[in-house]
């Protein structure tokens, strides 16, 4: 991408954008076939995806269909730091996970994030995502945050 506005668009609204909408197709756009994701939350173990996975690793997709489905995702409050050269970004923002009515979270409240998302590109799209989130409210552990353990 040619500068700090095309990053920005490609995040906030190709990317986020699409996870929003709960267009799980054109989310797997944006990222390249070899892909790979790693999730930390506190003290719980990281959580490997890929597009193809192996050992130690869930399928991507999997992941998006499973969010996707199960929550109306907001995303906001976005504070961008933009490596043109390097072809990276950090992305602080705000997120609410709304369950949807006929999901597997429908009885738990609607959920407020903490994320800070580091993205490393490649022709234009995502090579490796690494998210840090916080779920403050969820004191108890009694609160799904997301994907489902293993």
């Amino acid at each position: 991408m040619e500068n700090r506005a095309a990053y920005i668009e490609f995040i906030e609204h190709h990317y986020f954008g699409n996870v929003t909408t709960g267009d799980v197709e054109r989310v797997m756009d944006c990222f390249v076939d070899n892909a790979k994701v790693v999730i930390r939350h506190g003290d719980l173990p990281e959580r490997r995806f890929a597009s193809s996975p192996r050992s130690g690793q869930d399928n991507l997709l999997n992941f998006y269909q499973h969010l996707c489905d199960n929550y109306a995702c907001w995303f906001g409050d976005f504070q961008h730091t933009i490596d043109i050269d390097a072809q990276r970004a950090a992305s602080r923002f705000r997120v609410r996970l709304n369950p949807r009515p006929d999901g597997l979270y429908s009885k738990f409240p609607v959920q407020q994030l903490s994320n800070c998302n580091f993205f490393e590109f490649t022709d234009s799209r995502i090579k490796y995502m690494l998210i840090y989130y916080a779920n403050p409210a969820n004191g108890d552990g009694e609160k799904p945050t997301g994907y489902p353990k293993t």
